[in-house]
């Protein structure tokens, strides 16, 4: 069997994204996608059409199909099989399957399309194996990417403390009989000389020097260009830098008493060190829970990952130890000798001769866990918005950890807003919070959630009606897996010495929300 392209086209014959698995033109591609409505004839049931070069196997998928075009000599029956798996693959990525929802979700579909045909032949894998490689990310990706955002943040503190700096030597030299716009001479201070301006450096140490007292005798002026600074230019670029930073959303400092509030700021786990084998086990949480009680949906996905950087750890076997006790479903890479891993936990190639490779990270091990018992929630939210008879509601949140073996970093709880102007007036908090005009949001951020710290409360009142406040997200991340599968011990396949290893764990929410 040899596919030359898959694509999904309107029944006019519009190519909506075409994938070539063969190496063609475009235009040959186009001409043949245009061809294929011409070759259609009314009241057949085929689900095939032929030409004397290609072969045209079709599903119908509402307005659009799903189009195979393969070589005349191609096993039909294959052909049929590998377009049903086509078919199924596109409603897991489109739900309203029309042109607009195939164009936005193109990528993902084309990587799809990719795991089931590989260079004109079909490889065997199922529809949950492609789910699963479409979805599988970069662990380095993540490490950059927060890496990259907590730089973003710290850049722009310090233009915050940057403004504040600006802003305290205005209200210095204001207290100072310095009015600032009038260029460099104190228009009524009697004063006419030359008073250099304060300049401004890194630390907030560098104040504006006190001006000598007035004279009675104006000094003459030096004649010639100044080259001092100007104070009241200064000070319109603050206004300026100030006002554009309210503008977008910022609560820029205007006192003593506002600077002391705290900035918000999300953390990331540090990195661990890591030996020349290393294994790196995360999982990913998903919840959806009822704002009025109840659990709609949870699941976990785990993953343990490998990484060896020395060839002469390259055949090695990894103890695994499961004390789960939810009944989460385990599953192996297709390499590793199931058997082995069923009666002793032990992860192992299936062909020792073949190593692990080097300096990737390899997945061997997975689970997935999920259910709709409210007993495995690891944290409950409970928001209770009720009208206050003055249009706006008064709004009680709180959390409580439910599963105690469990410690939640950096808890950050976002509450959906009323867009417009808010009026929020946050009376209680256990914690932090910032309000993120912009967006909407008031953010409720708890460093740490453990069996000494299970709840909190957070009060406030704002403009809108109780349903205007869901739904209400939940991100952290914690070093306690929900299932508890750990490594015990790594040893050499040959011999069985042990061999000296780094782990890491981490839960990172994928989704949490109340709806």
């Amino acid at each position: 069997m040899v596919l030359l392209a898959a694509a999904i086209c309107t029944k006019p014959g519009k190519a909506i994204i075409s994938r070539q698995f063969v190496e063609m033109s475009r235009a040959r591609i186009e001409g043949l996608l245009a061809a294929f409505p011409k070759l259609l004839s009314t009241g057949r049931q085929h689900t095939f059409v032929e030409t004397e070069s290609v072969r045209y196997v079709y599903q119908p998928l509402e307005k659009l199909y799903m189009l195979l075009i393969t070589t005349r000599t191609s096993n039909i029956l294959e052909d049929l099989e590998t377009l049903r798996l086509f078919s199924r693959v596109i409603p897991e990525y489109c739900k309203n399957m029309d042109e607009e929802d195939i164009i936005d979700n193109s990528f993902n579909l084309i990587f799809a399309f990719d795991e089931i045909v590989a260079l004109g032949y079909r490889e065997n894998v199922n529809l949950a194996q492609i789910r699963t490689f479409v979805e599988m990310d970069s662990h380095e990706e993540k490490v950059y990417q927060a890496v990259r955002q907590t730089q973003e943040r710290e850049a722009k503190q310090k233009m915050k403390e940057k403004a504040r700096e600006l802003q305290r030597a205005r209200q210095e030299a204001a207290k100072k009989g310095r009015t600032p716009g009038f260029g460099s001479g104190g228009f009524g201070s009697g004063n006419m000389g030359m008073a250099p301006s304060p300049i401004i450096g890194d630390s907030a140490s560098s104040m504006p020097e006190p001006l000598p007292k007035p004279s009675f005798s104006a000094p003459s002026r030096p004649s010639g260009p100044s080259k001092a600074l100007k104070l009241g230019s200064k000070n319109k670029d603050v206004d300026l830098f100030v006002d554009q930073l309210k503008s977008e959303g910022e609560n820029v400092a205007t006192s003593a008493s506002a600077m002391k509030q705290p900035v918000l700021s999300k953390t990331v786990p540090p990195p661990v060190h890591t030996e020349s084998v290393h294994l790196h086990i995360e999982e990913k949480l998903t919840l959806t829970a009822l704002r009025d009680g109840g659990l709609q949906n949870l699941e976990i996905h785990g993953i343990v990952t490998l990484k060896i950087k020395d060839d002469k750890y390259s055949s090695i076997k990894v103890q695994m130890d499961n004390q789960d006790d939810k009944g989460v479903q385990l599953q192996t890479h297709p390499n590793i000798d199931k058997e082995l891993f069923k009666s002793q936990l032990i992860i192992g190639l299936k062909n020792p001769s073949k190593p692990f490779p080097l300096n990737t990270d390899v997945g061997v091990l997975k689970w997935r866990f999920q259910s709709q018992d409210e007993s495995f929630i690891p944290l409950t939210i409970n928001c209770w918005p009720s009208e206050n008879g003055t249009g706006g509601c008064d709004v009680n949140i709180e959390y409580e950890l439910e599963q105690e073996n469990m410690e939640l970093n950096d808890v950050l709880i976002s509450i959906t807003l009323p867009s417009g102007p808010s009026n929020l007036i946050v009376n209680e908090c256990d914690g932090e919070y910032h309000h993120d005009s912009r967006k909407s949001i008031l953010e409720w951020r708890v460093p740490l959630i453990d069996v000494a710290n299970k709840t909190g409360a957070m009060e406030f009142s704002c403009n809108g009606g109780p349903e205007e406040f869901f739904p209400v997200t939940v991100n952290f991340y914690s070093k306690t897996l929900f299932c508890n599968i750990l490594v015990r011990d790594v040893t050499l396949v040959e011999g069985s010495e042990p061999v000296k290893y780094s782990s890491d764990t981490i839960l990172i929410v994928d989704k949490f929300e109340v709806v």
